[in-house]
This record gives structure tokens, C-alpha cells and sequence, in this order.
């Protein structure tokens, strides 16, 4: 990358005066490139990656508006996406995560988030889960969206992959099978992050909590709340806080194990190792239910 051809670029278009222009590389994922880029006394943060994968960074951006039009959790604005240099980028918002988290205020955020409800399943955009593609065509039915655009697509790739056949039977008979997880209970398309593991979440130098990398879409709250659980856990001040703001369902803990799969899938087509064997376990508990 050109960093002093995009920090001209960036400069232009925000309006900034020209000044030096600097590249830290900064900690980040696996997936991307990140640089904290100083425009003199201003600061960007810029994820790169091939040319062609420009259209994920595009879906990043419609789903961190989306959040941010929700007027309800903090966001990095995103100042430009695009192709510079023969690289795909996204240049964001830096901010400094140095507050102390607050459960309570997390909680208080993705309720009021999760209370921007649409009238269908799925978003505007395809976009990605980690470096996997995932499918958002709107439904008006959330058990055959997760069908076929969660599990189904996860299996799919699953069998693409080679894993055996135990392990992708058993899934599609657990698809076959999601009405009963739903028995008691109705789904509404609430506005998601999708990816909202420990590390995707962070906190503002005012205390503020802040959520990034997303992969929205409109689906059931109990999907994000899962997620929360799967790496690790929100605290039990978070769960007293959220349920004050927005209902849990007692089904909620079984729940948990059908959407956490879809993940734990995704894990074992990128990267292999046992998570394979654990969504096989997954599976099975879930086929027992």
C-alpha cells in the first residue's frame, strides 16, 4: 500500500490540512491488514486487503451505518472504502480504547439496539462471518432462514471441506428438525451485530461502550446474546441489566447451543483442528433435545 497516496486521498476528502503523514501497523485480526495512518495531528484507522475483496469492506460499512442510524451503541464512523495501490480498504474512525467497561451500559446498549426491529429476516447486503462469505436474503420466516442461510450454508461447506459424513448428516438432520427449538416461542427481526464475540467489543475513553467488525443482519436477538457466551462471558450483571431492557426467553439456554453452532462451524471451515469434533457434539446434544 501507498500510505502517503491514500493519506493525500483521505485528507482531500475529509477536508484536513496537508501535513506529514505516518503508518503504524496495528494490532488487529487475522484476516486484514490494520495501520493506525496520522494525518498530522489526526488519526485513521485503515484495514487493507486483496482488491477483490472490496465488497466485504463495503457490507462492513452498510452495517456499521446500519448500527449507527439505531442511535443506540457507539460505532467507528467510516470515513472511506475503495482501492488504492492494487489493495481493498477501510478507512475508520480511530478511537481510544482505554475506558473501563461497563456491563450495565453494554447491556442498556444492545437492548436499545435490539429494539430497532424490521419487518423481515436477513439485511441489504450479503456480507462476511470472519472471511466466510454469509448469505442475508430477506424472509419472512426465521427457522428457514437459519435452515438454509446459517446451518445449511456452514454444511454445505462443511462437505466442500471433506469433513465426514457423521458430521454433516447429523447437521442437516438437526435442520430438518429446528421447528422444535421454536415451539413456545416467536423470533422477531431484531437488529444484529452477528459477530459479537469478546473481541469485536471494546470501550470508549469516556466510558462509552463501542462494537465493531460486524456482520449484521435483521434476526433473533438470542443470536447475539449467544455469541457473547460462546468465547468467553458477558458477567451475570450484564444478563440482570439486558433482561430489565429487553425479555429473555426461558428457552433461551438451548437456543444458545443452535446458534453457537453456526459459529463453531464457521470455526472448523476456517480453521479446522477440533472444532470440527466439537460441533459434532454440538450436534448430537442438540438431536437428543
Amino acid at each position: 500500500m501507498n500510505w502517503q497516496s491514500l493519506g493525500l486521498r483521505l485528507a482531500r476528502h475529509l477536508d484536513l490540512p496537508p501535513g506529514e503523514i505516518g503508518a503504524i501497523p496495528a494490532r488487529g485480526g487475522d484476516i486484514n491488514r490494520s495501520v493506525v495512518l496520522e494525518l498530522g495531528e489526526h488519526r485513521i484507522f485503515v484495514k487493507t486487503n486483496r482488491a477483490q475483496l472490496l465488497p466485504m469492506f463495503e457490507a462492513e460499512r452498510a452495517g456499521l451505518d446500519a448500527i449507527r442510524r439505531s442511535a443506540t451503541i457507539r460505532v467507528p464512523g467510516v470515513y472511506m472504502t475503495g482501492v488504492e495501490s492494487g489493495l481493498a480498504f477501510i478507512a475508520l474512525e480511530f478511537i481510544d480504547f482505554s475506558g473501563r467497561p461497563d456491563p450495565a451500559r453494554l447491556a442498556c446498549a444492545l437492548a436499545a439496539m435490539h429494539s430497532n426491529f424490521e419487518d423481515r429476516f436477513g439485511f441489504e447486503c450479503d456480507n462476511t462471518i470472519g472471511s466466510t462469505p454469509q448469505p442475508n436474503p430477506l424472509s419472512d420466516d426465521w427457522i428457514e432462514f437459519w435452515r438454509l442461510h446459517r446451518l445449511g450454508y456452514q454444511l454445505e461447506l462443511a462437505r466442500q471441506n471433506g469433513f465426514g459424513s457423521r458430521l454433516v448428516d447429523a447437521g442437516y438432520r438437526l435442520a430438518e428438525n429446528l421447528g422444535g427449538f421454536f415451539d413456545d416461542y416467536q423470533a422477531r427481526p431484531s437488529l444484529l451485530h452477528g459477530d459479537l464475540w469478546s473481541g469485536n467489543q471494546a470501550t470508549d475513553a469516556a466510558g462509552n461502550p463501542v462494537i465493531f467488525d460486524p456482520a449484521c443482519y435483521y434476526g433473533d436477538h438470542e443470536a447475539d446474546l449467544a455469541m457473547m457466551e460462546l468465547f468467553g462471558h458477558p458477567g451475570d450483571r450484564f444478563f440482570d441489566v439486558y433482561r430489565e431492557h429487553f425479555p429473555i426467553d426461558a428457552g433461551y439456554g438451548l437456543r444458545r447451543e443452535l446458534y453457537n453452532l453456526y459459529h463453531v462451524l464457521n470455526h472448523a471451515n476456517l480453521f479446522g483442528g477440533g472444532y470440527a469434533a466439537q460441533a459434532l457434539r454440538m450436534i448430537d446434544g442438540l438431536l437428543r433435545h
